[in-house]
């Protein structure tokens, strides 16, 4: 796209990849498959007369949108011969990300595995409405539906949200303190400071993908998680860092084994203590773990 830089068509998808990116990524969880899929959006784009558009953003989200949904549905298809859990690819992203509560909250780890118990369709009007406050009429241009029906789809699909994943805002100083606090207790084996930042119905999902060792089920509950979490660092051989970052706009935490990567633990924080942790160690999925992602909803 470089050869073509003074191309009306190429600036405005330049302009807006970042979105763009963005929004195959809330809808898909993968960064790869988002990546296809804005290669097939612009594929469509530059076939299209661009002095005929009266709105490029909308036009090209409507694109992403249809090229997302495809995916989404293949992707189902994949995910049911995964092995073991599946969690949404971790991305680095800027610190400063995770002071916008709402880039922040639409990101996370928590929301998105929510997501995932939506249809693709369902998935898609909310993330479009309720992350990048795009309007029903271009909704349902995008997903093929009518305005009627995509309000109805928009409801069910919050009220299906909201019963998995109650709204509660906390603010990143309380994420980064309850994340320091689990760092340093698993740093040091400190079972009692694991309970004490540890909600009781805590729950822990790992990701191996089978091609590393992560618990094939949910751990649940405090004691459960916190001797699983102090016993996993034990029964590995070498040197492990465990260092912050941010993923996904949220505070989070980099595990390296010998100064590599070998996994990312995200967070959930409510009422300053840890309810969520979700612990991404397929190597697949950690290629954007130590560069950030440029992520916007604008």
């Amino acid at each position: 796209m470089s050869d073509h830089a003074t191309d009306p068509a190429t600036e405005t998808f330049v302009a807006h990849r970042n979105l763009l990116f963005t929004v195959a990524y809330e809808m898909l969880g993968s960064a790869a498959d988002a990546e296809d899929v804005l290669q097939e959006t612009w594929l469509r784009w530059v076939k299209v007369d661009v002095r005929q558009v009266s709105d490029h953003r909308a036009y090209l989200v409507r694109i992403t949108t249809r090229q997302s949904l495809n995916r989404l549905r293949t992707m189902r298809r994949r995910k049911e011969a995964y092995v073991g859990p599946w969690l949404p690819e971790p991305l680095r992203t800027a610190p400063d990300v995770a002071e916008d509560v709402e880039l922040a909250e639409s990101l996370s780890m928590a929301l998105m595995l929510v997501l995932e118990t939506l249809s693709p369709t369902e998935r898609a009007v909310f993330v479009l409405h309720e992350a990048f406050d795009v309007g029903y009429d271009e909704i349902a241009a995008a997903v093929g539906k009518s305005p009627a029906a995509v309000r109805q789809i928009a409801y069910r699909a919050r009220r299906h949200v909201d019963a998995r994943h109650p709204r509660e805002v906390v603010s990143p100083s309380q994420a980064r303190a309850a994340v320091e606090s689990f760092r340093r207790a698993l740093e040091t084996r400190d079972l009692q400071g694991l309970l004490d930042v540890l909600a009781p119905e805590v729950v822990l999902i790992g990701d191996g993908g089978g091609l590393k060792h992560a618990a094939l089920r949910p751990v649940i509950g405090a004691e459960k998680v916190a001797r699983f979490a102090v016993g996993g660092l034990g029964r590995v051989e070498g040197a492990i860092t465990v260092d912050p970052t941010v993923i996904n706009g949220n505070p989070a935490l980099v595990v390296r084994l010998n100064g590599e990567v070998g996994g990312v633990l995200a967070v959930h924080v409510e009422d300053a203590r840890i309810t969520g942790l979700y612990f991404v160690s397929n190597p697949e999925k950690l290629t954007r773990v130590d560069s950030e992602t440029p992520l916007t909803l604008r």
